[in-house]
């Protein structure tokens, strides 16, 4: 009744796989001295070490102390240790570590910047950052509108 299961040592699914990432993560990762230019679109975390010239959404973004990130940007959270410039919209935290440099125009939720960190030019706070696909749908009439307009008649 109470039988005990021989374990083997080899069993290949109880070991992780480092090459395998988590089911459900999307990790994109630029290293240092790599060069991108092009689109980064639905990522869980996106890390820029390297240059990259691109438009990107993502849940978390970190750019790393050696990372140069430019392009538009749009995130629920960023650590920049790096420089970032560009079009930058933050839904949740932007935080600037003490050698992180972020321009251009800047629309963030909350934020927090080290001593030594720098943030330069359009620098907007909103209660809620509306992401650009959302927006579109704030701009058609309710139905709810519609339908008292048609009582009214």
């Amino acid at each position: 009744m109470f039988e005990k299961k021989p374990t083997t040592s080899n069993n290949q699914s109880d070991q992780p796989d480092v090459f395998r990432p988590a089911k459900g993560s999307s990790k994109v990762i630029i290293g240092n001295g790599v060069k991108l230019k092009g689109d980064i679109t639905d990522a869980d975390e996106v890390q820029i070490d390297g240059t990259a010239d691109v438009t990107m959404s993502a849940d978390n973004l970190i750019v790393g102390g050696t990372g140069n990130l430019k392009g538009t940007i749009q995130a629920d959270n960023a650590d920049v240790w790096g420089n970032i410039d560009g079009d930058l919209k933050i839904s949740g935290t932007l935080t600037i570590q003490d050698q992180g440099s972020v321009s251009g125009s800047v629309e963030y939720q909350n934020l927090q910047i080290k001593l030594g960190g720098k943030i330069i030019g359009d620098v907007k706070v909103s209660d809620k950052v509306i992401k650009i696909t959302d927006a579109s749908t704030l701009d058609s009439p309710s139905s709810e509108q519609d339908s008292v307009k048609e009582k009214k008649s």
